[in-house]
């Protein structure tokens, strides 16, 4: 079972948030129920090297988290670094978290010239710093994006989100749920666990006009899978 994050592990900074809880068991339906939800700023201590108990304490340690994971697959590859990416990821939305907000924090730390501690190899020792840069960004939240609006494609309520503020932006919404909507119909509907490259392509072309090239493409498909995998398994594991 996915281990959510519950809200009183950041209740020392989000008691006056009065999130109230949202899912729309619609697929790829958004319903924003109020307009009231306040716009405060997380206010608790936050550094770039935090401890697993702070991880999920103020909006910026969510976004160093998810950093220092999307940097983890990029420099170590996906399998297990990637389900700890969107584990992450799905926690982040359970929190109430939003792709802009967490792209705000990442960029506000890029132009401050915060350098991101690596994650520890098994091996532990001594980990680098290093200061992040605009493309890292902009992939870490469409990645993040991608994993949002895949769990609004689940058929079923998987994740209850502690806010009715819309996770993504209608843009990227508009984007992105088409190119989700087709995996999640073929793992739920059809038992499927891979798409031919060519029919994401031309669901890309038809929505923005222009495709990825095919090894982008199938690495966003695993990541929908994958995503898929950890709030909703079809099959037990052997």
């Amino acid at each position: 079972m996915l281990t959510v994050h519950p809200p009183g592990a950041i209740s020392k900074c989000l008691g006056y948030l009065g999130y109230n809880t949202l899912h729309d068991a619609s697929p790829c339906k958004i319903t924003n129920l109020s307009h009231g939800v306040p716009s405060k700023k997380w206010l608790c201590r936050s550094h770039d090297s935090i401890s697993p108990d702070d991880e999920y304490r103020s909006s910026r340690n969510i976004a160093i988290s998810l950093f220092r994971r999307y940097r983890n697959v990029i420099d170590r590859g996906g399998g297990d670094n990637l389900k700890e990416f969107i584990s992450a990821g799905v926690n982040a939305y359970a929190l109430g978290c939003t792709d802009d907000g967490l792209r705000k924090e990442l960029t506000a730390m890029k132009e401050s010239g915060v350098k991101i501690e690596a994650m520890q190899s098994y091996g532990g020792g001594t980990s680098l710093k290093s200061k992040i840069f605009s493309e890292e960004v902009d992939e870490c939240i469409l990645w993040l994006s991608i994993i949002f609006i895949t769990i609004l494609c689940t058929p079923q309520p998987t994740i209850v989100r502690w806010s009715s503020t819309p996770p993504v932006s209608d843009e990227i919404l508009v984007q992105w749920k088409g190119f989700c909507a087709l995996i999640a119909n073929a793992y739920f509907i059809r038992g499927m666990a891979w798409l031919p490259v060519k029919t994401l392509q031309l669901e890309q072309m038809a929505v923005v006009g222009r495709a990825e090239e095919p090894s982008v493409v199938a690495s966003r498909m695993r990541l929908v899978f994958s995503t898929l995998e950890v709030v909703s398994p079809q099959w037990p594991r052997v």
